[in-house]
């Protein structure tokens, strides 16, 4: 009798520790680690079951090494020992900078792009010949397609351009509704890779984050008109650095972010055009930078408490209007060597939509909760 006892509390025990480890895994969220890869790209998500996607790897030449460590930083913060995927967005340098350097640190298991680079540069086409092709052929590697599903554990990935072929419709939240905003479009020219770059929708139960690269109006345009192709979304990330080639109202408004966090230097994006783009959206509640810009000046930032890495060598006063920008293109000057410790924002989603940013710099934090706002989303 009382081995029976004894096994019936050993199962009742058992069950109580089961239930609580499934609720415990139930309730972590998804992890994004925005990083400081000084106005290129760099973003890491982190499934709740540890499955994760890198997308970027920051800067080339000599800032290699350095956007590399920062991205490690937040992998080891994450507790990562491989990654699962990697997505390169386009074959520029501030994107695809840091991959050797992370390659030599830890393994990477599945390579996506676009394919090959469009735009002929030495630096971009020795990479892909040298280094890229010796990567790819140890591991898997996908040319992605728009509706290609990219396996995150309970999080869904979905390509939703890439090489310039749009999605042709998301379903819900949204998707498939005309865009009033599609007459007052304007077009810009651009150069040849940018356009190609792969942009993702990442949804985990009701929260959705879209990430479009360095894809520019003209894409946008596509993806939103005649009807908005994606539907609405709570964050968007990256917004191609800020810079007004992208980040046209006929996507930001139709896709009704609750939040952007911009992926600007000091001396690049941030710029006017996109700002108000953002700040004019219906529904966003607030921008969150990863410098302050020089380009945007007193007029267009945001609160410190939003941003992320101060200024690099700071001026004596701030410029209230639109600072003088670099030549566009690879070869603009690059901007002083950030001096000091990078900063990354930490997103972190729940399956019911709630969602927090926490600036690292400064441990501010605000959460986000479906139904605080936006109710007519």
């Amino acid at each position: 009798m009382a081995r029976k006892v004894a096994l019936v509390s050993l199962l009742a025990i058992a069950c109580v520790a089961g239930l609580a480890l499934a609720q415990n895994r139930a309730a972590r969220p998804l992890t994004i680690y925005v990083v400081d890869v000084e106005g290129g790209n760099g973003v890491l998500f982190v499934s709740p079951t540890g499955e994760s996607l890198l997308m970027d790897t920051g800067n080339a030449g000599a800032a290699a090494q350095r956007d590399a460590g920062r991205i490690m930083e937040a992998v080891h913060d994450a507790g990562l020992t491989q990654i699962d995927n990697l997505i390169i967005t386009h074959w520029h340098g501030d994107h695809f900078g840091g991959l050797a350097e992370i390659a030599k640190q830890i393994p990477i298991k599945h390579y996506w792009d676009h394919g090959p680079n469009v735009q002929p540069g030495q630096a971009a086409d020795d990479f892909l010949k040298n280094v890229y092709a010796d990567l790819i052929s140890k591991s898997q590697h996908t040319v992605a397609k728009p509706g290609d599903k990219i396996p995150l554990g309970a999080t869904n990935v979905t390509v939703v351009i890439s090489a310039g072929m749009p999605i042709a419709t998301m379903k819900g939240n949204g998707a498939g509704q005309r865009n009033p905003e599609c007459a007052n479009f304007q077009p810009i020219d651009n150069n040849q890779e940018d356009p190609m770059s792969v942009g993702i929708l990442v949804s985990y139960g009701k929260f959705r984050a879209l990430h479009l690269g360095d894809n520019t109006r003209n894409k946008e345009f596509e993806l939103a008109c005649p009807v908005n192709r994606i539907g609405t979304v709570d964050l968007m990330l990256g917004m191609h650095h800020g810079q007004s080639s992208s980040n046209s109202p006929v996507l930001v408004h139709a896709v009704r972010p609750r939040v952007a966090i911009v992926n600007n230097g000091t001396r690049k994006g941030g710029e006017p055009f996109s700002m108000q783009s953002m700040f004019s959206s219906p529904g966003l509640e607030d921008v969150w930078q990863m410098h302050f810009s020089l380009l945007s000046g007193q007029e267009y930032t945001v609160p410190g408490a939003f941003i992320a890495n101060t200024i690099d060598q700071p001026e004596s006063s701030m410029p209230i209007g639109q600072y003088t920008p670099p030549p566009q293109g690879q070869q603009a000057p690059p901007a002083p060597v950030h001096n000091g410790k990078s900063y990354f924002f930490k997103v972190t989603a729940q399956q019911d939509g709630t969602f927090t940013v926490t600036n690292t710099r400064n441990n501010f934090s605000k959460t986000y909760r479906p139904g605080d706002t936006n109710a007519t989303r």
